[in-house]
């Protein structure tokens, strides 16, 4: 069964920067795509990023889009969430999911993943 572990989260000041990690173990990640959720305290899950199995075509929520970038090394079975400019709203607790995927493509709906790592938080504070 695939175990998701997320690290790097920590608190950082407004136009910081942090990357975080999401390992997996269980299985190799060639045939998954992955999504990186995040929940603030009182808010629904929301979609941050996402990347097909094949590591192409990745998805911004318009949020992130030229701030974060996801990136996959299929070598480690870790995908990365490299997070720039951060600002106070990004503060939330930030989770990596799965799926078992063929697709060229990845969903950004929590509802479309089947494994969930237990998240690592984020503080953005001056």
């Amino acid at each position: 069964q695939l175990q998701l572990v997320e690290s790097g989260g920590g608190l950082v000041q407004p136009g910081g920067s942090l990357r975080l990690s999401c390992a997996a173990s269980g299985a190799a990640l060639d045939y998954y795509a992955i999504g990186w959720f995040r929940q603030a305290p009182g808010k629904e899950h929301e979609g941050v990023s996402c990347i097909s199995s094949s590591g192409g075509s990745p998805y911004y929520a318009d949020s992130v889009k030229d701030r974060f970038t996801i990136s996959i090394d299929n070598a480690k079975d870790t995908v990365y969430l490299q997070m720039n400019r951060l600002k106070l709203e990004d503060t939330a607790a930030y989770y990596c999911a799965a799926t078992s995927s063929f697709s060229d493509a990845c969903v950004l709906g929590p509802n479309w993943y089947d494994d969930w790592g237990q998240g690592t938080q984020v503080t953005v504070s001056s």
